[in-house]
């Protein structure tokens, strides 16, 4: 092969070129589009004939040296600041052969120097390219995407047909082994990928490279030498009709050297639309892998190795939130034994509406959307809304009755002290009787003093069912209210003699109770759970992902209209995510079975207060209006949610 190209005219060639033999390859120049642009340096001898009438040089290579013989061309070649030298200057033909080297040489120093920007550029790509992946592998927290797009890089870097993936594990017994996790073929892109283990032994092409660490390039997986410690398989070749050849094998090391998989590339092609199936097309479309490949790959490979390490961290950190979350369900459970379940059917309604929601391409859904990362959000904002529970005290929290236990138990006590002491009264006057009268009359008097006593013990009986009925979280009817303000104005004496009354004015306090168990400041200290929720919530180094989730939880108990709590905001400046949760929690508040100071209301029941609410300002319609028609409801209904 010629060292240059000389392009010059019939009959211009210098003689003393014959010297320069098979060094040089001579075509004739019929006019400038003639010069091809090719690899090799390039030389143009340039007479003015060949000048074009604009006198302006144009379509040469940027290598070609122009060499000038007339005034004319080298007029020509100095404008277009092209010219290298004017052959007419030099007098002897051993000079002008000197002249011809030394341009091809400038030809080939620019040629190159075109070369190395080629490279550059090339090198500049390849390096934006790994940038550009490296972010998005960063970027990327689900370890089952995150290793289909490892492997999808390193087959589009190197043009791999095909490829797999192994990822480091730990078995039972504290041995590593390589977990087979991600296969991919141009040629055969519908096989399924295998699920399997290699041990960290050499006999294996991925276990030797684990192994030792280091890459492996195999020109011919069918030729491996017999004096390797690993082979190849071909039995998947021969099944599924595939010819793997050329391989580049690469460990996945983190930063401290551990391996913590391996990418197998298989295959590197010369086209990319090359499918290969057999021998042949094996030997028409498959290339060596180079340097230049394993750079690109271990290059990604740590990067890669890294992201999964990020990746599986973020699991673990996902699996301690789980657990954290898991934990302060049974902690509210155990707080209050009578709701349990409720944390658990309230996330799984709202993020059921919340599906719901995201799928409705018309109507008032219609732009709202919910990413994976806001429906977990969501989902554990539903399960920990109640979480403040734990900071109201115990027994207001569980309080069943309009009485406290304690006032109860003694109200109680004293109506059986009231009966003896009715009963000690009869008694006392039966015998004062005989003491001063004797026996005459005694009977009549008796039967007169046994029908008061009676008459006594039913009033007794009939003020302490007056006072267990009131007990009840029932709506107080009037009347009931005036018989306990008659109750509390009845005495009694005490073992000291003093008169005191049937109930205390804390005892009637309570049982008028108009609705409900708790009285306004018992009612005040359960609505601040949601306070303590907030609070404890906001104490929480969330993740960006979860950063909005206690203020989710903080408003499921305000309302559209502004009659809610703690805030008592409404609006617009209740979240979305919020009303779903309102809905949500009022619905299963309404139709729970395990609430001792209620009863469960029928889900139709329960349906018709939502709407009635809705219609008030209080709740959002539209969510209303998707749970009945939807009726998704039926799954907390139907599902026992205890024991999350």
């Amino acid at each position: 092969m010629s060292t240059f190209l000389l392009y010059a005219q019939a009959g211009s060639v210098p003689p003393s070129l014959t010297a320069l033999g098979d060094a040089i390859e001579i075509r004739e120049l019929s006019d400038l589009a003639s010069v091809e642009d090719t690899d090799q340096p390039t030389v143009v001898i340039l007479g003015g004939s060949l000048v074009p009438a604009n006198g302006k040089l144009s379509g040469l290579p940027q290598h070609a040296t122009l060499l000038s013989v007339d005034g004319e061309a080298r007029e020509a070649a100095e404008k277009a600041d092209r010219l290298f030298l004017d052959l007419d200057d030099l007098a002897s033909p051993e000079a002008q052969l000197r002249a011809i080297r030394s341009a091809a040489r400038a030809s080939g120093n620019a040629l190159g120097a075109r070369r190395a920007r080629g490279e550059m550029d090339d090198m500049r790509g390849e390096l934006q390219e790994l940038n550009k992946i490296g972010i998005a592998l960063m970027s990327e927290r689900n370890l089952e995407d995150l290793l289909g797009m490892i492997l999808t890089q390193a087959r589009v870097l190197t043009n791999s047909d095909a490829g797999s993936l192994y990822l480091t594990e730990t078995n039972e017994e504290g041995l590593e082994h390589l977990h087979f996790l991600r296969a991919q073929n141009d040629s055969l892109p519908n096989l399924p990928t295998p699920d399997f283990t290699l041990p960290f032994e050499e006999s294996s092409i991925a276990g030797f490279v684990a192994s030792r660490g280091e890459s492996l390039i195999i020109e011919d997986s069918y030729s491996i030498a017999a004096e390797a410690p690993y082979s190849f398989n071909r039995s998947f070749d021969d099944e599924v009709g595939y010819r793997a050849k050329s391989m580049l094998v690469v460990p996945l090391l983190n930063r401290k050297g551990r391996v913590v998989g391996v990418v197998q590339l298989i295959n590197r092609k010369s086209t990319p639309d090359g499918v290969i199936h057999d021998e042949a097309s094996a030997n028409e479309h498959v290339l060596s892998y180079g340097a230049r490949e394993v750079g690109l790959v271990q290059s990604l490979a740590g990067q890669a190795a890294v992201s999964i390490e990020n990746s599986q961290l973020y699991r673990d950190i996902e699996n301690l939130f789980d657990g954290f979350i898991k934990a302060a369900v049974t902690a509210i459970d155990q707080r209050d034994p009578t709701t349990s379940g409720h944390s658990v059917r309230v996330a799984t309604l709202t993020c059921d509406l919340a599906e719901l929601a995201d799928r409705a391409r018309d109507g008032a859904f219609k732009d709202t959307s919910f990413t994976k990362e806001q429906m977990r959000e969501l989902r554990f904002a539903g399960l920990l809304h109640d979480f403040g529970k734990v900071g109201v005290r115990e027994h207001v929290l569980v309080k069943a009755k309009k009485l406290p236990p304690v006032m109860l138990d003694r109200i109680e006590s004293r109506f059986d002290l009231i009966r003896r002491t009715l009963e000690a009264g009869f008694h006392g006057k039966r015998a004062q009787f005989l003491l001063d009268s004797g026996t005459s009359g005694f009977d009549s008097y008796v039967e007169k003093l046994d029908a008061e006593f009676q008459a006594s013990l039913k009033r007794v009986d009939e003020f302490q069912e007056a006072i267990r009925e009131s007990n009840e979280p029932r709506v107080l009817p009037e009347a009931t209210a005036d018989i306990l303000n008659d109750i509390a104005a009845t005495t009694f004496p005490d073992l000291h003699g003093n008169e005191v009354p049937y109930i205390t004015d804390d005892e009637l306090h309570f049982l008028s109770i108009p609705k409900g168990s708790l009285d306004p400041a018992e009612r005040k200290q359960i609505e601040s759970h949601v306070t303590h929720t907030f609070h404890f919530l906001s104490q929480i180094p969330w993740t960006e992902d979860l950063a909005f989730l206690a203020e989710i939880a903080h408003g499921h108990h305000e309302k559209l209209d502004g009659t809610g709590y703690p805030r008592s905001i409404g609006g617009a400046d209740i979240p979305v995510q919020t009303r779903l949760m309102t809905v949500s929690d009022i619905f299963d508040a309404l139709t729970a079975s395990d609430r001792p100071y209620k009863r469960a209301l029928s889900p139709e029941r329960a349906l018709e207060i939502l709407n009635m609410e809705s219609a008030g300002g209080q709740l959002d319609p539209d969510i209303v209006e998707l749970l009945i028609g939807s009726q998704v409801y039926h799954k907390i209904l139907d599902e026992d949610w205890r024991g999350f």
